[in-house]
Order: C-alpha cells, then structure tokens, then sequence
C-alpha cells in the first residue's frame, strides 16, 4: 500500500503456524473497505491485520477501531505505526477473543478481516456464538469454504457448515481474490463475503443444541438416508412430526427441515433431548 507497509513486509517473514498471507493489492483492499463501508460511531473489529494494510484503509473512515492479532511482533508493529490514530490492538487469540464485549450494544459490532485458512470454521462458529451483538461480518475466506457457506441443497458443497451458518446469518458472496493479491501467495483462490445475523433465531437456545447433534451426526454418514444416519436418537415419529422424509438424504433438506427436526425431538423428549 505504501513504503513504510512494504517494508514491514519485507521484514516480518509470514509464519506458517499463524496461516499468515499478507493481502498486498490496493484495488482489493479498497473493494473490501467499500464493501464495509464503515462509519465513523461504529464499534468495527478486524481480525488478523497483519502488516495494516487494510487497517490504514479503514482508519481513514472511522475513528476508532480494534485490531485483534496474536502475532507479538506485528501486534508490536501496528501499535508503533498507527500510535495516535485510533487503533487499538488486542494481543490475543482470535478463537478465544470476547467479540461480544466490544459491541455498544445488541447488533451494533462489525467485524472484517483476512482469516488465516487453517483456523477460519472455528472461529465463524465461535463468532456465530456471539450474533447478537453482531451486526456483519465481512471475510476474505478460501473460495471453497465460501461455496460451502452459501450452498443451497441438493448438491455435494451442501453440508454441515452450510446449515449452521444460515441458520444464523444471510450468506452473500462479493468477488473472488486470486493467490497474487497476497505475500507469499497461497494455493488456493479466496472469497470475500458478507454475513449478516439473522434479526430473530428460528430455535430456542435450547433447541440450538439438538440441531447441532442433528446436523453433525446426519452429514457424519451423508450417504446413509436420514433414518439410517440418525437411528438410536431420532424416530420416524419425529421426522414424521417435522415433516420429513425418513428415505432422504441429508444433503436434499433445507435448514427450515433441520429446524423442524430439532423441534421434534424436543417436543417428545423435553429437556432432556440428545441428538448426540
């Protein structure tokens, strides 16, 4: 983006255990800042800065903004190179970082950020255990996890990731990034995308549990119909219950089959219901 960034990195080496690709092209860091489009008064996080690029970018539009990074040495960096700008850097790591406390209120925390591919669905779920102080969430994923999330059923890039996510946010893809827009440049081609919360869940939080069991245990053995795949904790009567056909298979149901399910299995076994 400019001397001072190159430089820096220049001189940090990417380290693999980190998942570290430093995007490096202006034309899509702009597309990302726009796509965000943030306001100043916004509580707004990136995840995974890096060397800043992005970072100067968004700094130039709000006044305030978070940074969480676990790398020590860049973390270091950051606070040297935006001192007086607004930034404030959180030394921690992402998949046990408390979003929620940065959040001025319900719905009102934006997140953005370029995430390391190797840890990128536990921290979607670890953030989808926080949507109700979320508001957005604007990602640079790998393009195949991408697929997955907005993968309607039906097909093979259906499955356990593309059910729990939307059933908590509105997936929408926004373009492809190559592997040259980033140093050093992974194998791989990625996906920016947006990820809204749903304003209102479908289940109880006590039903949350239950369709989770539901889901990992029906795509566990996707080649197995639902009655198979599902037999010792879910009955014909509750499939009957919700709708669903004991012969499908898990990847032909949409997330509302998989909600009716969960409710099923509450509604006959109570509190005590396992899926598990």
């Amino acid at each position: 983006m400019n001397t001072m960034n190159e430089q820096g990195e220049r001189e940090h080496r990417a380290r693999k255990r980190f998942g570290q690709h430093f995007l490096h092209d202006p034309a899509v860091v702009q597309r990302i800042a726009l796509a965000v489009a943030p306001l100043p008064g916004e509580p707004l996080v990136e995840i995974g800065p890096g060397t800043g690029v992005l970072t100067s970018v968004l700094l130039d539009a709000v006044p305030r903004l978070h940074a969480v990074e676990i790398d020590r040495d860049l973390a270091r960096r950051l606070q040297q190179r935006f001192a007086g700008r607004g930034l404030s850097v959180h030394l921690a790591d992402a998949l046990r970082f408390d979003f929620a406390a940065l959040a001025e209120g319900p719905g009102t925390l934006r997140v953005v950020g370029n995430l390391p591919y190797n840890i990128s669905t536990p921290l979607l779920f670890h953030l989808l255990g926080m949507r109700e102080s979320i508001r957005d969430m604007h990602f640079m994923l790998q393009r195949e996890v991408v697929t997955r999330l907005a993968a309607p059923p039906g097909g093979r890039d259906y499955g356990r990731l593309s059910v729990m996510v939307q059933l908590h946010c509105e997936v929408e893809p926004l373009f492809r990034v190559g592997p040259g827009a980033f140093r050093p440049p992974p194998r791989v081609e990625s996906t920016v995308v947006r990820l809204r919360p749903h304003g209102v869940l479908a289940l109880e939080t006590r039903e949350l549990p239950v369709l989770a069991a539901i889901v990992t245990r029906a795509f566990g053995q996707r080649r197995k119909t639902l009655r198979n795949a599902l037999r010792g904790s879910c009955t014909d009567q509750d499939m009957e219950a919700a709708g669903v056909d004991p012969s499908a298979r898990p990847e032909t149901l949409p997330v509302s089959a998989y909600v009716a399910l969960a409710r099923a299995v509450v509604a006959r076994a109570g509190d005590g219901a396992d899926c598990g």
